[in-house]
């Protein structure tokens, strides 16, 4: 089996990759996928998206940090091998420190299913809580999108297809 169309896999289960390559292997991770979440979703615009998240931050993260913006952003997925950026600024503003935050979601998600850029948003989400990667950022991704650890590995399947054959969805 070959790793190299796995790299967004690595940390699985053999018995799991296995699977996956042998969708690759006869060609139908694309379907797969088309057959799980036959369309993109409709929010283009970023003020849309940030619409969007500020729902979710509404009804799962009342009394966290405000976020000052949300956007999709062309370049995340190059740069930084990462799919969403939270970021904390704190600036001097006169004798006081203002803090923001602000969430960044790779281009790529413009035009992926729904419950994917979910699982994004919500994984940046996250971040305004938790910091790091533990078991209590990933209780509230869970929390937050009870099907959260699915919507990973889908979303990692579709970033293999992209790789492998290109988009799957208008514009991906």
């Amino acid at each position: 089996m070959s790793t190299q169309h796995l790299k967004y896999l690595q940390g699985y289960p053999s018995p799991l990759l296995d699977q996956i390559d042998h969708l690759i292997k006869n060609d139908k991770l694309k379907d797969y996928l088309l057959k799980k979440y036959p369309t993109g979703h409709s929010i283009q615009s970023e003020k849309a998206l940030y619409n969007y998240v500020i729902e979710l931050k509404n009804s799962y993260l009342k009394k966290s940090s405000p976020l000052s913006k949300v956007a999709y952003d062309s370049k995340i997925h190059v740069v930084n091998h990462a799919l969403g950026l939270h970021t904390f600024v704190s600036r001097a503003h006169g004798g006081k420190l203002k803090a923001k935050n602000e969430i960044r979601i790779s281009a790529i998600f413009k035009h992926a299913p729904l419950p994917l850029l979910k699982m994004i948003a919500v994984h940046e989400l996250a971040h305004i809580r938790e910091k790091d990667h533990n078991k209590a950022f990933y209780k509230l991704c869970c929390h937050m999108e009870p099907d959260y650890h699915q919507l990973e590995l889908d979303t990692r399947l579709l970033l293999t297809q992209l790789d492998l054959d290109g988009p799957i969805y208008a514009n991906s």
